[in-house]
């Protein structure tokens, strides 16, 4: 039996699986992301590890014996976090997380301080990544900086409470702009860049390499043997790759998260950061990925059934389908955090055009749905642009469980989508066979395998027609209004 757990932004999911790769029992407890100030988003480590330890015991409940016969756990996260921490492994302040947007000066100033950063990184500085977030705290929090001895990313914050241990693995230090991705090792130019050397970082494994091993207490509580191994594991989207059988290149996945993720397996590493293309190593040793990001995605849905009262995401997507879509229909730019590919801006935000009289709840969904779809278009597009094959497209996250959007999705996108049964388990899945190869030694192709198809979307010709009209004026918008979104968040 293994264990999963993934330190999501809206909450924790802990997955037990069989020897079979059968998902056993899984459990998930919610968090909570602070917002004190325009651009900022922030949450408690303390409350990752609140939230791990209660879905734990939600499993311990439910399933004690498949809980104690647990031989490995695998962790996955979300990535770029920024989690400091003193000579004591004490909490310096909140963790800066991955949608915050208020480092872009200190972007330029890091690719200033080392000209080679995008040869080295293989990625543009954007906000979101973590050294940024180091040179900000650097020069506005003095103090705090002062005393930072390690920065941990989010999973591994929970790690050093499950083991002891500072460690980190290859898929997720990508992300902090101070590896050196082609060589899988940090770099010492560009953690000087940030005022920083290798003390302050933790030591590096690959995904389905062992960490170290639970520690007793945590273990008696838990309900495990002592000894029980920890994988270095994975961030978030790798870890779904490794869950969905994405491992070969040219095999993708669309992640519709929190945030949305198109996911390509490369062979070798393979930058593109004019692109605002993210380049990072795989959880698994000798392999890379590229990536398009948007930073709000399922998050868009979760937000409008709130706002408009809605009785569920799920009510919410039914009005939205049995409502008939007009080309008057509202546009939205789904720009909540401010956004990353294909533009890189920070500034950027959430706009609803063309609200009428006659605009109802379904309509503002349909738009949503569609505008989350049209950002997933052009970071297709920054990837192809870049020469990169896309195969076979596999479907994960929360908002996979919608047939509906579904549809949408694979029209926009002109290509097939799909469904694997067990895809909503996502980086939490991943996360267990992580743990798997950790524990057995067994091959990657033996166990990061495909799951059984439960269903294929192909894309509507029809269908396709009408969102490329609608998707031309969505990009027109977005040029249209990027000056003021500038001018708009400078102004805070």
């Amino acid at each position: 039996m293994f264990l999963g757990i993934d330190i999501g932004t809206s909450g924790v999911k802990a997955v037990l699986v069989d020897g079979d790769q059968q998902l056993v029992a899984q459990a998930s407890e919610a968090l909570v992301v602070t917002r004190p100030e325009p651009l900022w988003s922030e949450q408690d480590p303390a409350s990752w590890w609140h939230a791990t330890r209660s879905a734990v015991a939600a499993l311990k409940e439910s399933e004690p014996n498949a809980l104690a016969a647990v031989r490995g756990i695998g962790l996955s996260g979300q990535m770029h976090g920024a989690t400091l921490l003193d000579g004591s492994d004490k909490v310096l302040r909140p963790a800066i997380l991955w949608n915050d947007g208020r480092s872009a000066a200190a972007c330029d100033a890091l690719e200033s301080a080392e000209l080679r950063s995008r040869e080295i990184t293989g990625n543009l500085a954007m906000p979101g990544f973590t050294a940024p977030k180091l040179l900000w705290v650097r020069d506005n929090e003095p103090e705090i900086f002062s005393q930072v001895e390690k920065v941990l990313l989010p999973k591994d914050y929970v790690r050093l409470l499950m083991t002891g241990e500072h460690v980190s693995e290859m898929s997720d230090a990508a992300g902090t702009l101070w590896l050196d991705v082609g060589k899988r090792d940090w770099s010492d130019a560009m953690l000087a860049a940030s005022g920083l050397s290798r003390s302050h970082m933790p030591r590096l494994v690959e995904g389905s390499e062992a960490s170290g091993v639970l520690r007793p207490d945590v273990a008696a509580v838990w309900g495990m043997d002592a000894g029980v191994v920890v994988a270095g594991g994975a961030g978030d989207n790798a870890g779904g790759a490794a869950g969905i059988g994405v491992v070969a290149p040219g095999q993708a996945f669309l992640s519709l998260g929190t945030s949305g993720v198109m996911f390509v397996a490369n062979e070798t590493f393979a930058p593109n950061p004019a692109q605002a293309v993210h380049a990072f190593c795989h959880c698994l040793p000798g392999a890379w990925h590229q990536m398009s990001v948007i930073l709000s995605a399922a998050s868009c849905l979760t937000w409008l059934t709130e706002l408009t009262g809605a009785d569920s995401e799920a009510a919410l997507l039914a009005e939205a389908a049995e409502s008939p879509a007009r080309t008057d229909d509202p546009l939205f730019l789904p720009y909540l955090s401010g956004e990353r590919t294909p533009h890189n801006n920070p500034h950027a935000r959430g706009v609803f055009f063309g609200l009428g009289l006659a605009t109802d709840r379904a309509a503002l969904c349909r738009a949503v749905l569609e505008g989350v779809a049209f950002a997933f278009a052009d970071g297709q597009g920054a990837l192809l642009a870049a020469g990169t094959e896309i195969d076979d497209v596999a479907v994960i996250g929360g908002g996979a469980r919608s047939a509906y959007w579904g549809q949408m999705l694979a029209s926009v996108l002109a290509r097939p989508l799909t469904y694997h049964e067990g895809g909503e388990a996502g980086p939490a899945f991943g996360a267990a066979r992580l743990a798997r190869l950790s524990v057995t030694g067994e091959a990657v192709g033996d166990v990061c395998i495909a799951p059984p198809v439960r269903s294929v979307i192909e894309p509507d010709a029809a269908a396709g027609s009408f969102f490329d009209a609608r998707r031309q004026q969505f990009v027109a918008l977005y040029s249209e209004l990027e000056d003021q979104f500038t001018q708009h968040m400078t102004r805070q």
